[in-house]
């Protein structure tokens, strides 16, 4: 683990991979099996259960579990206090390990503060989970997610600004990238 700083109050098992530039604060838990990529960022009180994935460049904000079964591609944004379930159907008295259910969460996606994200989904590159909201099921790149249960309310960009498609679906972001909308599906031109 060359070129990585991991507070002392946190806990790292081996064994584990953790990519070069990676932060990780105070009162952390990374267990064992987990492979964390290059320049993460892992805010305080942050668990990330064994086996997990992490790509380059995601940011985990404070008091966060990242569980078993979860995938996170490059550039992903959790916030405060999200939260991943990895089992569907949770009982105390049952053991459920060997039904652990794959979140995968693609590249560029941001998950506002306290969104709670049911298992066994993926979440679309470059969407956006609003704050608070509750997502069940599948959620297509670009697409904004809100509410309980999350329902979609629009599109954003790469970027992060909502996007405004004109009548021949076609939206051009502050940056000047452009974007076209066909069949309820949103691509990068």
């Amino acid at each position: 683990m060359k070129n990585v700083f991991i507070h002392e109050s946190s806990y790292v098992d081996e064994p584990c991979e953790i990519g070069e530039g990676t932060k990780i604060w105070h009162f952390s838990h990374i267990m064992t099996h987990s492979k964390i990529g290059k320049n993460c960022n892992i805010g305080q009180n942050v668990v990330i259960s064994p086996d997990v994935i992490l790509g380059n460049n995601v940011k985990i904000q404070n008091n966060v579990s990242v569980y078993t079964g979860t995938i996170c591609e490059d550039d992903v944004f959790l916030g405060p206090s999200c939260v991943f379930t990895n089992v569907i159907n949770p009982r105390s008295g049952v053991n459920r390990k060997s039904e652990y259910a794959k979140t995968i969460v693609k590249k560029g996606c941001t998950i506002g503060a306290n969104a709670t994200i049911v298992c066994g989904i993926t979440l679309g590159a470059y969407s956006f989970i609003g704050a608070g909201s509750v997502v069940i099921s599948d959620v297509k790149p670009y697409a904004l997610m809100v509410g309980n249960p999350a329902k979609q309310k629009g599109w954003y960009s790469e970027e992060g600004h909502r996007l405004h498609f004109d009548s021949d679906g076609l939206a051009i972001c502050k940056n000047g990238e452009r974007y076209q909308l066909k069949d309820e599906n949103v691509i990068k031109l």
